[in-house]
């Protein structure tokens, strides 16, 4: 994910000002219950029955590829034994039926009817939807973060007007595409009835606790029921019952706010002139002086469904508004769906999502009030492995009209400041969260947090659950659902979603083990990593993990040695880690998913070429990078690659 354009982005410095207490000022009456014994480690590693001598000789599952090496050069690198295809580039046509495709100018001369035809800029989290029981015919739902204005018009941000305005808008947002496989060749397939674009400006429905509520309502809508476009599009997720999450995450940056924002601004990040868009020069909505309850109407969870491009996309306030990094979505042991998601930005929390209903069969239709009823919880990481979710329901938590909560839609509405009140555990900017297919067990990407240790408030002091000062490398940490006891057996812990507690441990304390300073090493086992990001679980078990190493800072500093962003897959039960592919030059590496029969698996090459500043100088647009299109491109291009083994295998054995 982009953390906005340069140093002076106060986001940095993390806007989470709240003093909730030191970690082991909370149950202490716990602290004595877990100790880090093999036995209790084994626990949290996924067997229910595995004891400390058992866990001596517990066996992981091969990773059945050859590991590549850090890589500085511009060019995706895959294992000798695998294939890697560029599918979908900003500026491809999107293939929607009935309209025309135009071809990408590599000059960036397209104009903004034209990109609302095209695929957007920027992608990130994605998800792959199997048609007619063919694995390899179905449908990317991708999202398109963020644009870089200096490659996106072939003068950048120069002579500024309501055109390129236009143009960025319908470069965010989410490509619906039909993608199909013949002959080992994938291709997008033109003229689809499913392919569609959703951009900043495609209208949409509230559903949920705030659905009209006072702060939601603006001019263009008084009842504060349909609001316009969805922006910064970042992590997503897939439902149970068929249907794409897509998530709004850095949309404070998009809103032009007072010189000095109020306490509901500032909680969120807003300020003067955001991260420099420009937007509100030429499209009001994104004046906050002038309208102060449109930012309320961006930071939601938006539900698409992809097999039906007539549907309008609903933002489900009842999961919350944060900056959504992700939406992950279960099953409780009586078929509840469970919604895991963070709050990318330093010093913010972990939240999960109950749905009140069970998941019915039937698809989109029988569950399309699912997530508009249920109960938000924020994660409380105790001492010695213990974890409680704390409720975010309106009279509990203290969440009262004598703290600013008159109702469950402020509750939502400022959702932040109700984590805030509840006291639950500033973390070291939580981003993407997977769920084991077999244990259940919970991962979360903790990417960094530079700050850690800094100032003198509690909530900023190293914890258990964030235990580095200047955590520039970033960690993983896991957990199972479940009531433990002192003395208890593992099986009490039944790694029901559903649950008000459980137990955690880290899975990876993410760094160089050649590192000058201790607390950059990590412990990682295998090939080492920094600023783990995008996470997945495939059907077999195995993790894969992509990392977001700032373009400021790669192969430089502590960075020296880690070469361009990866993306590697891990063996949860042993924690043995291989690189499985590198980047081009100033990319991340995100979005990855995989089909049903995991002979293909889709990634996002976001932001080649991007610079240390995030924003590209118009006149040496490949300065940086030529990824994909070479040195006779025009400039470098974000997009999909699908990736497969030569002899058709299964990827990643």
């Amino acid at each position: 994910m982009g953390q906005g354009f340069g140093k002076d982005y106060e986001q940095g410095e993390g806007v989470n000002t709240t003093s909730n207490p030191f970690i082991h000022e909370v149950d202490g009456e716990r602290r004595h219950v877990l100790r880090c014994t093999t036995a209790a480690v084994a626990l949290l590693m996924g067997s229910h029955t595995l004891t400390a001598s058992a866990a001596t000789v517990a066996k992981g599952k091969p990773l059945g590829f050859t590991g590549v090496p850090v890589s500085s050069a511009d060019t995706l690198v895959v294992p000798p034994e695998y294939d890697a295809q560029v599918l979908y580039r900003w500026g491809d046509a999107a293939g929607i039926a009935g309209a025309a495709a135009p071809a990408f100018s590599a000059d960036a001369s397209n104009n903004w009817q034209e990109q609302l035809l095209q695929s957007g800029m920027h992608h990130d989290g994605m998800e792959y939807f199997p048609l007619d029981k063919n694995p390899r015919h179905g449908l990317l739902a991708i999202n398109h973060e963020y644009t870089d204005d200096g490659l996106l018009h072939s003068d950048g941000m120069k002579t500024w007007t309501a055109d390129k305005v236009r143009k960025s808008q319908a470069a965010h947002g989410v490509s619906v595409i039909e993608v199909v496989e013949r002959a080992g060749v994938w291709r997008v397939m033109p003229n689809s009835r499913y392919a569609r674009r959703i951009t900043g400006n495609t209208p949409m429905l509230f559903s949920g606790p705030a659905a009209g509520h006072a702060l939601l309502k603006t001019a263009a809508d008084p009842e504060g029921l349909q609001p316009l476009g969805t922006l910064n599009n970042c992590a997503a997720g897939q439902t149970p019952w068929g249907t794409f999450l897509t998530c709004e995450e850095n949309w404070n940056g998009y809103f032009s706010a007072q010189d000095k924002p109020n306490p509901d601004e500032a909680r969120y990040g807003l300020r003067a002139k955001g991260f420099g868009y420009r937007w509100h020069e030429f499209d009001e909505r994104f004046d906050a002086v002038k309208h102060p309850n449109e930012p309320h109407r961006f930071g939601w969870v938006v539900e698409i469904d992809p097999q039906d491009p007539t549907q309008t996309p609903i933002k489900r306030t009842a999961l919350g508004r944060i900056k959504h990094e992700g939406a992950t979505t279960t099953l409780s042991r009586d078929g509840r769906a469970v919604v895991y998601m963070g709050d990318d930005e330093r010093f913010e929390y972990i939240y999960k999502f109950v749905s009140r209903d069970k998941v019915k069969p039937g698809g989109y239709r029988a569950n399309k009030e699912l997530l508009d009823h249920g109960t938000l919880h924020v994660a409380r990481f105790d001492e010695q492995g213990y974890g409680r979710w704390l409720p975010l329901v309106h009279g509990q938590e203290n969440l009262t009209v004598a703290n600013g909560f008159a109702s469950q839609a402020d509750v939502v509405v400022k959702c932040r400041q109700a984590a805030d009140v509840a006291g639950a555990t500033k973390m070291d900017r939580p981003e993407w969260v997977a769920v084991h297919p077999n244990t259940g067990e919970v991962f979360v990407t903790l990417t960094n947090n530079s700050n850690r240790g800094q100032g003198s408030q509690p909530g900023r002091m190293v914890n258990a659950a964030n235990p580095r000062n200047d955590n520039i490398m970033g960690h993983i940490i896991r957990w199972r659902e479940g009531k433990g006891s002192p003395g208890g057996s593992a099986s009490r812990l039944d790694g029901d979603a559903s649950a008000t507690e459980f137990r955690w441990m880290h899975f990876a304390l993410a760094g160089d083990p050649n590192a000058e300073k201790a607390e950059y090493r990590g412990t990682i086992k295998g090939d080492m990593y920094g600023s783990p990001d995008g996470l997945q679980f495939d059907s077999g078990g195995m993790l894969w993990i992509q990392t977001d190493i700032s373009t400021s800072v790669i192969n430089k500093g502590a960075y020296k040695n880690i070469g361009n962003n990866m993306m590697l897959c891990a063996d949860p039960a042993t924690g043995e880690t291989k690189r499985f592919l590198t980047g081009p030059a100033g990319c991340e590496i995100t979005g990855v998913t995989f089909t049903p029969d995991r002979r293909a698996v889709f990634i996002n090459i976001q932001h080649p070429g991007e610079t240390a500043s995030e924003r590209s100088d118009p006149a040496q647009p490949k300065a940086v990078s030529h990824w994909p299109d070479g040195p006779a491109g025009g400039r470098p291009r974000s997009a999909t690659v699908v990736i497969r083994r030569k002899d058709g295998g299964v990827v990643g054995t």
